[in-house]
């Protein structure tokens, strides 16, 4: 069974920086490429990431494009999502993806 658990959300001030992790289990990681979506209130789920299964390429929304940077350990099934210069925006619950399948999300909410 596919398992994904979202970590590292929390509060930070704009301009701030956050890392989240995806811990992913019950298949070939390796194998498949990941995603990251966030979802604001009234505001529906909106793409943010996708890394391939090698780390090799990467895509950003052009929303976060030079801000956050994707990356994967297929040693440790992990993947990451660091966040630059973060925006004063609504919380937002971010979610990693693979094969339709996501986790319950970390909260990330930007204010001062």
């Amino acid at each position: 069974e596919v398992q994904l658990v979202e970590s590292g959300g929390g509060w930070v001030q704009p301009g701030g920086s956050l890392r989240l992790a995806c811990a992913a289990s019950g298949y070939t990681f390796s194998r498949r490429s990941m995603s990251w979506f966030r979802e604001a209130p009234g505001k529906g789920l909106e793409w943010v990431a996708t890394i391939y299964s090698d780390g090799s390429n990467t895509e950003y929304a052009n929303s976060v494009k030079g801000r956050f940077t994707i990356s994967r350990d297929n040693a440790k099934n992990m993947m990451y999502l660091q966040m630059y210069r973060l925006k004063s925006e609504n919380p937002a619950l971010y979610y990693c993806s693979t094969m339709r399948r996501s986790g319950q999300g970390t909260q990330v909410t930007v204010s001062s």
